[in-house]
């Protein structure tokens, strides 16, 4: 079985995203890059399944291909899955901002030329939270999909998702092939030690290009303004409940 799995290079969550000065964007000059954290989950998931970790069977997967739509630095980013223990890599390079619509549709083109059983992605990138490039790809494969995984179970060509849902947790069942993005509870993912960091050096990254797939990645939106969000005002601190009262009368509250 061959797994697919779609990463992003984004701004590190740990860094706070600046507005460019003519508001064109968001500044990424200096700015600290690595793998969209929901796209790192479905890599470790994928890594487990090959491993025979957690409750899969062992050799589920067979090989892992991780696929990258950006920028040539997003290397660094492929070479991370690999160092986590993807098989091998593939790079588009693209100096475009690509929509989802743009990004489903390479991705469709990669599954094709690669005929993976299963292609696992994180439900959305921290960056444009979107969260609509899995669906987009599984209408245009006409695959079955499941969404926000908390936990999949692959067995007897069919994967059994367990989703949050808001009254609880509903369970699906797709036949393979199919699209499956991933939420947070899925799993923990591992740091990469480094004599697989080393090894990763050494696998492969298939560099393409966008032109190569003949895919129409014509923007259908245009972005107008961004701009940061209004600073909240510092909050007052109060002796009692009384004054509390009195200060949300005041304020118009109550």
């Amino acid at each position: 079985m061959k797994v697919l799995v779609p990463v992003k290079r984004v701004i590190d969550y740990n860094v706070k995203a600046r507005v460019k000065a003519d508001q064109t964007g968001v500044d990424l000059a200096n700015v600290k890059m690595s793998m969209n954290p929901f796209d790192e989950i479905a890599v470790e998931e994928a890594v487990r399944m090959k491993e025979g970790k957690e409750h899969h069977a062992a050799g589920t997967v067979d090989e892992i291909v991780v696929v990258s739509i950006g920028v040539q630095q997003a290397q660094e980013t492929i070479r991370t899955a690999l160092a986590m223990g993807a098989d091998r890599g593939i790079l588009i390079q693209s100096d475009a901002d690509l929509e989802p619509l743009a990004v489903a549709k390479l991705l469709k083109a990669v599954v094709e030329e690669e005929k993976p059983d299963l292609v696992l992605l994180g439900k959305q990138s921290i960056d444009g939270d979107n969260n609509a490039v899995g669906q987009m790809l599984a209408a245009l494969l006409d695959w079955p999909q499941a969404t926000f995984a908390g936990k999949i179970v692959i067995a007897d060509n069919t994967a059994t998702v367990t989703r949050e849902v808001d009254g609880g947790l509903q369970t699906l069942a797709a036949p393979l092939p199919a699209v499956v993005s991933v939420d947070l509870r899925l799993n923990t993912p591992r740091y990469a030690s480094l004599p697989n960091i080393m090894k990763a050096k050494k696998k492969e990254i298939a560099m393409k290009a966008v032109a190569d797939y003949g895919v129409d990645t014509a923007p259908r939106l245009k972005v107008v303004k961004v701009t940061a969000p209004a600073q909240r005002s510092a909050g007052i601190k109060v002796a009692d409940a009384a004054e509390l009262v009195s200060k949300l009368k005041t304020a118009g509250v109550l």
